[in-house]
């Protein structure tokens, strides 16, 4: 069973990820809308929305967002050294 340092990170970092993914997506959208002048596609699976705009909003969505991930938890991972001293676990380097 995890201990509550585990459980508190986990949590922590959840929160940090689901709040940078939401800012993120509001970002990313109204820099598509910016560039392209339209909407971004609300169905990329769909036929009717073209190859290259489909493929172009899934890699910029998907860059994106995960760069709002990583940087969000390494915002918590920093925070958490300073309130607690130390790295979580699963960050700390293998020795």
């Amino acid at each position: 069973m995890a201990d509550k340092g585990d459980i508190g990170w986990k949590v922590m970092a959840g929160a940090a990820a689901f709040a940078g993914g939401f800012v993120a997506r509001k970002v990313i959208t109204a820099a598509w809308k910016k560039t392209t002048g339209k909407e971004p596609p609300t169905n990329p699976e769909s036929p009717d929305v073209d190859l290259m705009e489909a493929l172009g909003w899934a890699v910029v969505m998907g860059v994106g967002m995960e760069i709002s991930r990583v940087l969000a938890t390494r915002a918590v991972a920093s925070q958490w050294v300073k309130g607690t001293g130390e790295l979580p676990s699963h960050l700390r380097p293998k020795s």
